[in-house]
């Protein structure tokens, strides 16, 4: 299937399939009971979603939404959870994929306990070259959304941006 950017796969709180992200991304956000809507992951090419359900059956965690146009393999729980009982090989894959996922948010992690917000930022955009590039930061996420990601407010990620803009170092 084919989802154009802005589209919702899946809403938080739903249960359903579980995904092939075979092109494009997607991002993850959290509405709050106060309607707060917070990102909390990007998906790349070769993952599949939800996390959390790839073991076992969970409601969606979270809203997936499309961040360009990207090409998505639906894939049936009950078929996914079968041939997990008949193949260890499939077992072993999923923890392979889980193990490099936790990597991934290994980084994530220091991104967020870097004290400096310019250092924060850069982390993001270095994360962001090695998983996302070619497409800059900022052509895919609102200065919002960096902030979310980073824990800063949204004209830090500006000021932080314009000043990287001035002295040549901008991603």
């Amino acid at each position: 299937m084919i989802l154009h950017k802005g589209e919702t796969l899946f809403r938080q709180g739903e249960t359903g399939p579980l995904f092939h992200l075979k092109s494009g991304l997607l991002k993850i956000v959290r509405v709050h009971a106060d309607g707060t809507v917070i990102l909390v992951n990007i998906i790349v090419p070769g993952e599949i979603i939800p996390h959390h359900s790839l073991i076992s059956p969970n409601p969606y965690y979270g809203t997936a939404i499309a961040m360009v146009t990207s090409e998505i393999e639906m894939l049936s729980a009950q078929q996914w959870y079968l041939e997990l009982e008949r193949d260890p090989q499939k077992c072993l894959s999923i923890a392979l994929l889980l193990q490099e996922r936790l990597r991934m948010m290994q980084q994530r992690i220091d991104q967020l306990t870097e004290v400096s917000p310019p250092e924060k930022l850069r982390k993001l955009q270095s994360w962001f070259n090695q998983y996302i590039a070619p497409a800059p930061l900022t052509d895919l996420l609102t200065q919002d959304e960096i902030g979310q990601f980073l824990g800063l407010r949204r004209e830090t990620v500006n000021r932080l941006l314009r000043a990287q803009a001035a002295s040549g170092n901008g991603t």
